[in-house]
């Protein structure tokens, strides 16, 4: 195995090599990002790097920009100290999300993940309607999801079966495991679900564990970690940026900083399927076109009145439905808009050319 194959450069990525490129750049993996600069690795060093200016200016979107995880083109100087990035390889999976506030725009997590982990811990942190939509966000992408849930020495064994039959009861296919940081028996079962040269993501809010579990698997103390606040249980950010890390067994874990706003685009693949019954029952309706909300003969109000799906999953679902749509017309609304003024921008700069032209005439 080679030290690209170890880095999870797999056959997927192998068959989309543009051999041209070749014989300009190398190949890299971004695995930290820190607002506009980048550290890549070739498998052997970490260099510190950045994107051509042209790169920049052809980018159109933060979706076109790359992100921790991203296999890239680069040139390399000063005796490996400095690597230019020229181009993105094709992505295998991108989790990604609404960036948080007013702003209409994608903010990608990371790339080329075969894994998402949610941890959430098993104290206050526990929250099916959170978790629902981390699934929507990581089953978007086809990434295979796993829950870890954290503190479990903080409650029952009883209840932290309920918590977990509450988590089967909206993802039954879905893996959980319960463990306690500071169980060096659990840690050692956690160990397993990590397989060499796979790339995994760590997500979740701050406070849940993941720079204590990450400081576990590493078995270092490099990761600080901070307190969480007494008066409402919430943890700091211990991480600030995004940045893959390899673990003792090989494999490559992906941390986060915390996430409070998990705001969702266009993602009907990611609905489809975290609320798969729900979708199954919406082709039942009377009318094709059914809000479920008001209307006669609607297959997914009936079942709620039944019981069969909980009002509290039911009206989650419509929540995230709505906003998934509000932000995807507004997202594409503001497309348009970016695309008219750049056409403006080409025509001015055009123009702007053809009358300095102009004026040299006239001065000869």
């Amino acid at each position: 195995m080679n030290n690209y194959e170890k880095l999870g450069f797999d056959k997927w990525f192998q068959d989309r090599i543009e051999k041209s490129k070749l014989n300009e750049f190398q190949i890299a993996r971004i695995v930290s990002v820190n607002r506009n600069s980048f550290i890549v690795s070739d498998g052997i060093n970490d260099i510190y790097a950045e994107l051509t200016g042209k790169f920049i200016f052809n980018s159109a979107s933060s979706m076109e920009f790359p992100t921790v995880g991203d296999w890239v083109y680069v040139q390399i100087f000063n005796d490996d100290s400095l690597a230019i990035i020229h181009d993105i390889f094709p992505r295998k999976s991108l989790l990604k999300r609404k960036t948080s506030g007013k702003i209409i725009e994608y903010q990608l997590i990371a790339a080329n993940i075969d894994t998402a982990i949610i941890m959430q811990s098993l104290n206050d942190n526990f929250n099916l309607r959170r978790l629902e939509r981390y699934l929507v966000i990581i089953n978007e992408s086809n990434i295979t999801p796993v829950i870890f849930l954290s503190k479990s020495d903080l409650i029952s064994i009883d209840e932290i079966d309920k918590k977990k039959n509450d988590i089967y009861k909206i993802a039954p296919n879905i893996q959980i495991e319960a463990f306690s940081n500071n169980s060096i028996k659990d840690i050692e079962l956690i160990k397993d679900y990590f397989i060499p040269s796979r790339t995994y993501c760590l997500i979740g809010s701050s406070g849940v564990g993941k720079t204590t579990l990450l400081n576990n698997l590493i078995q270092n103390e490099l990761y600080k970690t901070q307190p969480i606040r007494e008066k409402d249980g919430r943890g700091k950010h211990t991480t600030t940026r995004r940045e893959l890390i390899v673990i003792e067994n090989s494999a490559m874990v992906i941390d986060n900083p915390g996430m409070r706003e998990l705001g969702i685009i266009s993602m009907d693949a990611g609905l489809d399927e975290t609320f798969n019954e729900i979708v199954e029952l919406s082709n039942k309706c009377h009318f094709k076109d059914c809000s479920h909300t008001v209307e006669n003969d609607c297959a997914v109000i009936k079942a709620v009145e039944l019981g069969k799906i909980s009002k509290e999953r039911y009206n989650n679902f419509m929540k995230v439905y709505k906003e998934s749509k509000y932000y995807e017309m507004s997202y594409y609304e503001k497309k348009q808009k970016d695309k008219k003024f750049g056409k403006m921008k080409h025509t001015y700069i055009k123009n702007k050319k053809g009358f300095s032209n102009l004026d040299r005439e006239v001065d000869d």
